[in-house]
């Protein structure tokens, strides 16, 4: 196994392992795609409107360092991530988000709120440990149909980032855009 599979492979098992318990699910989700930022050190306001596979705007340009605002809106049918990390995280975290459809979390265009607060680790495949399947990472939001919140995010650096939908199909269809360093 080569050095970069190795990192990989070890990057989703620390995932799996931890991604999905209180508070924890994506712990590091968009750590190397920069941190959380202050509302007092945004610099402009992104509005992304969230379509059945795909984005409104395709893609964002910022600089290094630079904190935005995303106002994020499902305007599609069903449910929607808008998710800030690098590829090697969007694919970690589409193996979560499998596991809330297979949960029962994410049902096509609704959320089960109640299934994500619930423990799951008694449940048949549950992850153990008294984890739920919340999603409250800061680099992301996971929207209803109609629904709207906001993203305050600091850039960090220059690096491969991209913001994308990870509930399954959706990024495979094309759900996913890119961040432009200028």
């Amino acid at each position: 196994m080569s050095v970069s599979k190795f990192a990989v492979a070890a990057l989703a098992m620390s995932v799996s392992f931890t991604a999905l318990g209180a508070g924890a699910h994506g712990d590091g989700h968009g750590a190397t795609a920069g941190k959380p930022g202050k509302v007092s050190d945004v610099s402009r306001t992104i509005n992304v409107e969230m379509y059945d596979n795909y984005y409104e705007p395709e893609s964002i340009e910022v600089k290094p360092g630079e904190t935005l605002r995303f106002v994020v809106s499902n305007k599609g049918s069903l449910v929607h991530e808008f998710n800030i990390g690098t590829p090697d995280t969007h694919e970690a975290h589409q193996e979560e988000m499998m596991m809330m459809v297979e949960h029962g979390v994410i049902q096509g265009g609704k959320l089960n709120h109640e299934m994500m607060d619930m423990d799951h680790s008694m449940m048949n495949g549950g992850m153990g440990n008294g984890q739920s399947m919340k999603h409250d990472d800061p680099n992301s939001v996971l929207l209803e149909p109609g629904k709207s919140q906001e993203i305050v995010w600091t850039f960090t650096g220059k690096g491969n980032i991209e913001f994308a939908c990870n509930v399954p199909g959706h990024y495979q269809a094309g759900m996913y855009g890119d961040v432009n360093f200028k």
